[in-house]
């Protein structure tokens, strides 16, 4: 049987009656729309899975399906056959053209929602890349789909009211302070998520410190409108974009990739534990193989001086001599310079500061061959664990304020010795003399 056949058959069939008539041939419509819809939603997203299996997509194909693109195109597809189809249906009158513009609306909405549906299926695919691990695409997904969602509602509200987008377009003109003020923030955002990224400012994993919004640990997660931090204490900072590119904060990324992390810290030595040293002590240290070749060059240098001071006679302040502090410091650097965990490429010091009322402080400054964090304090503490404990073997001492165990010994006036003597002798008179009688023991 030919189709005109078929045709000639149906229309003999149809009721006389307008209303059964607009049932059958809207019944009709949905049932090819909800056809339409199951062969583009379900037999092209078999087709389109094989596709993509076949060239090497297949994480494509799972992120689109598990963001129901296929399914949206579908609806799309039905929306579509409707507002195609409705006119078609007989004494509709100004009924139809209602239902064909919700229809073409919905046409545009399902449309649209594929398309995000496929920019969040490209954020998944690249997350899962080894680039990901640095940069991040979220703050662009997150503008495409603004952008989607702006042009869709212009379009959809054009269609509804049966007006030109370019109208709707020029409406917004005057909207503008409007819109630039609810927008401010996803404006500032947009501006700082670009600069961020173009200028390789913050990546994902780099170890930032913000004081003012009590951020100190790795960035977890850069969108488009905040970035997460986490700290520490195994807490998460959200601090907004635009701070980021607005103010300052600490990056700690070059120090990790530069392989060497900074010790800058200080001792602080009591002032009256520094002398000079005598010959007989210089002879002693010898013995330590880190100052043997710098006693014998120190010691041939005073000794030379001292011969053509030989004039101001031999009181000993008339002649140079080697300090303890002095010697402390020429340890220190030595002893860095043998240590196998400190990068001797970098710059290595041991100065003497001002002193002031807290001591003499004598800052240690170099850099660790190690960055992580465990590494980097477990050779921070060896290195002065060692400065510290030979300390005594030079003859100084480690400036500490004095505690409460430090004033316990501290001698009392002759006026108040004599008043705790006589205290003390008049409980010996006043005793029981029962326990006088008993007797004690001596100890």
């Amino acid at each position: 049987m030919s189709f005109d056949a078929l045709l000639e058959l149906f229309q003999q069939r149809i009721p006389a009656h307008p209303w059964a008539q607009i049932a059958l041939y809207l019944l009709v419509l949905v049932l090819i729309a909800v056809v339409a819809q199951w062969l583009f939603g379900h037999v092209m997203s078999r087709i389109a899975h094989r596709l993509l299996t076949v060239w090497g997509k297949g994480p494509w194909s799972k992120a689109l399906t598990r963001y129901r693109a296929y399914r949206r195109f579908g609806y799309a597809v039905g929306f579509g056959v409707i507002t195609v189809g409705i006119g078609e249906v007989p004494h509709m009158g100004r009924y139809a053209l209602a239902v064909e513009r919700l229809a073409h609306a919905g046409l545009w909405i399902c449309f649209f929602l594929m398309l995000g549906g496929v920019l969040s299926a490209w954020q998944d695919v690249y997350a899962s890349s080894r680039r990901a691990q640095t940069r991040s695409i979220k703050g662009y997904i997150q503008v495409g789909r603004l952008g989607l969602g702006l042009v869709c509602s212009v379009l959809v509200l054009s269609i509804l009211i049966n007006r030109s987008p370019l109208w709707m377009l020029s409406g917004l003109g005057a909207l503008s302070a409007v819109l630039l003020l609810v927008f401010k923030d996803t404006l500032l955002s947009l501006v700082a998520s670009t600069q961020l990224t173009s200028n390789d400012m913050l990546r994902i994993g780099d170890w930032i410190e913000m004081p003012q919004c009590n951020a100190d640990g790795y960035v977890k997660d850069i969108a488009l409108h905040t970035v997460k931090v986490q700290n520490w204490d195994n807490t998460v900072t959200t601090v907004p974009t635009y701070k980021l590119f607005s103010e300052s904060y600490r990056n700690y990324r070059q120090m990790f990739e530069s392989g060497a992390r900074r010790i800058k810290r200080t001792l602080r030595l009591d002032a009256g534990s520094v002398r000079f040293l005598e010959d007989r002590e210089v002879q002693a240290l010898m013995r330590f193989r880190l100052l043997h070749d710098y006693l014998e060059e120190k010691q041939a240098e005073v000794d030379e001086a001292n011969r053509l001071l030989t004039a101001a006679g031999n009181d000993p302040v008339n002649r140079r001599r080697l300090t303890n502090v002095g010697t402390f410091r020429a340890y220190g650097i030595a002893y860095l310079k043998a240590h196998p965990e400190i990068h001797h490429d970098l710059l290595l010091n041991v100065r003497m500061m001002e002193p002031d009322s807290q001591g003499i402080p004598v800052e240690i400054y170099c850099f660790t061959a190690l960055t992580a964090w465990m590494d980097y304090e477990r050779i921070q503490g060896d290195v002065f664990d060692h400065l510290l404990a030979i300390l005594p073997e030079l003859g100084l001492r480690l400036y500490q304020a004095p505690s409460g165990a430090d004033l316990s010994g501290v001698r009392i006036s002759p006026v108040l010795a004599a008043a705790q003597v006589a205290a003390a002798q008049a409980t010996v008179h006043h005793a029981p003399a029962h326990a006088a009688a008993a007797g004690s023991h001596p100890i």
